[in-house]
């Protein structure tokens, strides 16, 4: 009898089954050996698309902010790229169970150039007038408020209590246009 062929996997079917197994056991059950086993092969098959769990972490973060960045539109200034950003942001965070904890600890899926990088993000905002400076301190600032924001909202208890006094939605808006008006063209530092 011959052996029967390997299936052939991919990133993108790792990350896809990943993203299954997230939302329907949570980010303490994701391991490679309980991802390897919806994939219907052994958690060494894993390792030759991913190096670890944290890369894998690395490369479903980055999906979760492709979604944020392609939920922008073309924006008028600074300003409003930075309010699309952040609903966009919001949107796709709490589209995934987990999702804004998970982009909390994640770290970047490979190595790369740092300057590099940092020019690819500060891109949206360096075409609508802002120093690559600005433009990263700005959009962390956004980030941060974001994922606080989602982190916050995602807990369980107090979420449910906290519902019943106030519009989540609504008053992540307020505080996010609070956020981006206060920001300026100063440089930072």
């Amino acid at each position: 009898m011959a052996p029967r062929p390997l299936p052939s996997l991919t990133r993108d079917q790792i990350v896809a089954q990943a993203f299954i197994l997230l939302e329907e056991e949570g980010l303490e059950s994701l391991s490679m050996r309980r991802l390897a086993g919806k994939l219907n092969v052994q958690a060494p098959a894993l390792y030759w698309h991913v190096t670890d769990k944290a890369e894998l972490l690395g490369m479903m973060a980055r999906d979760i902010y492709a979604a944020a960045y392609a939920g922008t539109d073309a924006a008028q200034d600074w300003r409003d790229w930075l309010m699309q950003f952040g609903r966009a942001l919001h949107a796709s965070l709490a589209s995934h169970r987990d999702g804004a904890r998970l982009c909390a600890m994640a770290r970047p899926p490979s190595p790369l150039d740092a300057q590099i990088q940092a020019s690819r993000i500060a891109a949206p905002l360096s075409a609508l007038g802002l120093e690559e400076d600005q433009a990263l301190a700005h959009q962390a600032a956004v980030i941060a408020f974001t994922l606080g924001w989602s982190t916050y909202e995602a807990n369980g208890p107090m979420r449910d209590f906290l519902r019943q006094i106030m519009d989540f939605d609504a008053t992540f808006t307020i505080g996010l246009e609070a956020l981006v008006s206060g920001l300026d063209l100063r440089r930072p530092g």
